[in-house]
């Protein structure tokens, strides 16, 4: 009786999707800024508001549907696009490993699942709540995930609709919106962060910022930074186990 009374309180206790749903809320903002500027990219680029809407179905990352958009400009190859696009991208590779051991209990197509929709935003939300200590699960994070997933289609798509009337997005601060996103989820995080881990935390910044100045003697420095930024996140994963 005792150890089904446990299990029942542990069955409670543990989050839901709803709750994923209204933890998702406060990123939804930038989500909603950055899918219209977007959008309003997309289609100053020639881009349909049906292909805009594909774009953000099929690649979902703002960062590297930006970059698409500025390559199909410039007319570059469809191989630099795809090759471009895998790089931008090989940081959720990272973020999925990260949050790895929270779901290692679940099935290979379930964490396929999760992993597949794994933003920036949604990876932040987590760790803010396992820097906390607080419990996660499949549900949740689907509710986090799916949530978000939808706001950014319809946002990219309600951009495009209305590209025309905003030509120029810098104007009303719609490309700092990403940017103001991650200082607010940082800040999240240093709050509830203990003082090692800052410490931690701080002297990877250092590593990341030195061994990007050394490879940008050898390489341009956009690859520079992707390189610097993924070894130096991989060295934080394995030293925080």
């Amino acid at each position: 009786m005792n150890q089904l009374a446990s299990e029942i309180t542990i069955e409670k206790n543990l989050p839901t999707f709803s709750q994923g749903v209204k933890d998702c809320v406060p990123t939804l903002i930038g989500y909603i800024s950055i899918g219209i500027a977007m959008g309003i990219v997309g289609a100053a680029s020639n881009l349909s508001i049906l292909e805009v809407a594909l774009l953000s179905v099929l690649v979902y990352a703002g960062a590297a549907q930006f970059i698409i958009c500025a390559l199909l400009v410039s007319g570059s190859p469809f191989s630099v696009i795809v090759f471009t696009t895998f790089i931008v991208n090989l940081r959720h590779f990272l973020l999925c490993m990260t949050l790895a051991p929270s779901f290692k209990n679940y099935s290979l197509l379930k964490n396929i699942g999760i992993g597949t929709l794994v933003t920036d935003e949604s990876f932040g939300v987590a760790a803010n709540k396992i820097a906390k200590r607080e419990m996660i699960n499949a549900s949740w994070m689907n509710g986090l995930n799916l949530t978000a997933y939808i706001f950014w289609i319809l946002s990219c798509t309600l951009g495009a609709i209305f590209g025309k009337w905003i030509s120029n997005p810098e104007v009303l601060g719609l490309d700092f919106s990403l940017t103001a996103m991650f200082l607010a989820l940082l800040v999240l995080q240093v709050e509830s962060m203990e003082r090692g881990k800052l410490k931690f935390y701080l002297s990877l910044i250092a590593y990341v910022i030195l061994s990007m100045l050394v490879l940008c003697m050898f390489v341009p420095s956009y690859i520079a930074i992707l390189l610097s930024t993924i070894i130096v996140a991989t060295i934080g994963v394995v030293k925080d186990k």
